[in-house]
């Protein structure tokens, strides 16, 4: 009998943040909204320890605040720094996307075109929280394939940051019909090599979704 791969169990503290993030990131936790340990430990079936241990992890990525003997709450956008972060990620995804072109492999460019497909067929679904995985797939594969990790782990840290206001984006049925036709050329230009097209549409994908953040957050201020 060949020898198998050891079964991976990950900690339930980590469970609770993918699933704590996923609460906040879709709006079901609102900003400013307290966390309610003994109905999140219900609602998650895991007890309160790692529950506190996800939740402080979720405050260093600034999607919760803790307060001093008052527990923790949701915490509210910086429209400043949130548009000072996706200017930054801009720049980011340009500089990937050109990389990209030059040392994409035939596997990675089919392996992007296959998330792509399953994406639009969430878009066409309707399902907004599985279009936004395949969608962030993408473009965290499209930095990966630039071939530079120091460009693809500062990616990471930033995109933790702004992952919910990248998802507020897509509420607009517009802006989500309008993302999907962005993803398109996007694709196209990556597997025609294309440099100078997909840096422009990287960074203009990103900004347009900035800008419909940030009407939406100025509205509603």
């Amino acid at each position: 009998m060949q020898a198998m791969p050891p079964i991976i169990r990950r900690p339930l503290h980590e469970e609770a943040v993918d699933r704590l993030r996923d609460l906040i990131v879709q709006g079901d936790l609102a900003p400013g909204q307290r966390l309610n340990e003994r109905l999140l430990s219900g609602k998650l079936a895991i007890s309160r320890t790692p529950l506190r241990e996800a939740i402080k992890l979720l405050a260093t990525e600034g999607l919760v605040e803790l307060l001093p003997n008052r527990g923790a709450v949701v915490a509210t956008m910086n429209i400043a720094k949130l548009a000072e972060t996706l200017q930054v990620m801009g720049a980011l995804e340009g500089l990937a996307g050109e990389l990209a072109c030059r040392k994409a492999t035939p596997e990675q460019i089919a392996e992007i075109r296959g998330l792509h497909n399953e994406m639009l067929s969430m878009h066409a679904r309707g399902d907004l929280a599985g279009y936004f995985r395949y969608n962030q797939a993408i473009h965290l594969k499209i930095v990966e394939a630039s071939g530079n990790p120091v460009l693809a782990n500062t990616y990471r840290h930033l995109n933790v940051n702004v992952r919910r206001a990248r998802y507020m984006a897509n509420l607009s049925k517009e802006r989500w019909d309008a993302a999907v036709r962005e993803h398109e050329e996007i694709l196209g230009a990556l597997a025609a090599r294309d440099v100078a097209r997909l840096k422009r549409l990287l960074r203009d994908h990103l900004a347009n979704k900035m800008a419909s953040v940030l009407t939406g957050l100025e509205k509603a201020a």
